[in-house]
């Protein structure tokens, strides 16, 4: 008969920070392909009808894990509505954006709800500096926080930006140091090439 093994509190802890480690790589790699495909003259973007709840609960499902590791707390409140977006490259984003909160929020409360055709992500961290915002988007910023964070890579924010803007959608983002940062995902009606 074999005895069940308890892990030691040591040993709990280092398979929780290979598990956070094993989900940054595969992020990373996720980050680096979908640079490698939006350079393609071809990108695959696909438009229909979506439920923007699917969507978020599909990216958060994905986080669930790293909700739990961190001992981040989640409030969703959405508002189903059908968005004319791609799927695929929304769910992207929107997973980029959760991954900075979860980052950042260092075990506070991510917000996650809808104001009219806007998706809005609100974490309650460390913020971001007053002079970095103008510069969040460029390719390969990484700012003060990135800087400090040692494994930042400054392209996750720049690709969100460059895919939402071809699935005509809008992004903006406020934050205060200490305080915390919000991001607006804006969903237009003016897309066209729907497909069904």
């Amino acid at each position: 008969e074999l005895e069940e093994v308890q892990e030691s509190p040591k040993a709990q802890e280092l398979t929780r920070s290979m598990k956070m480690e094993v989900f940054r790589i595969e992020q990373y790699v996720d980050m680096v392909l979908t640079y490698l495909r939006m350079g393609s003259a071809t990108s695959d973007y696909a438009f229909r009808i979506c439920s923007l709840e699917e969507i978020v609960r599909q990216a958060v499902r994905k986080y669930s894990q790293m909700f739990i590791m961190t001992r981040t707390r989640l409030h969703l409140e959405i508002q189903d509505q059908k968005i004319l977006t791609d799927e695929k490259w929304l769910t992207f984003v929107i997973e980029q954006i959760l991954s900075n909160a979860v980052k950042y929020a260092r075990g506070g409360e991510i917000s996650i709800y809808t104001e009219d055709k806007i998706l809005v992500i609100a974490d309650d961290g460390i913020g971001i500096a007053e002079e970095d915002l103008p510069r969040i988007f460029e390719k390969g910023f990484t700012g003060y926080n990135g800087r400090s964070d040692k494994k930042s890579t400054g392209i996750g924010l720049y690709l969100s930006r460059q895919i939402l803007e071809k699935l005509g959608h809008t992004i903006r983002i406020e934050s205060e140091v200490g305080k915390g940062t919000a991001v607006w995902i804006g969903f237009s009606m003016k897309q066209i090439n729907v497909q069904d």
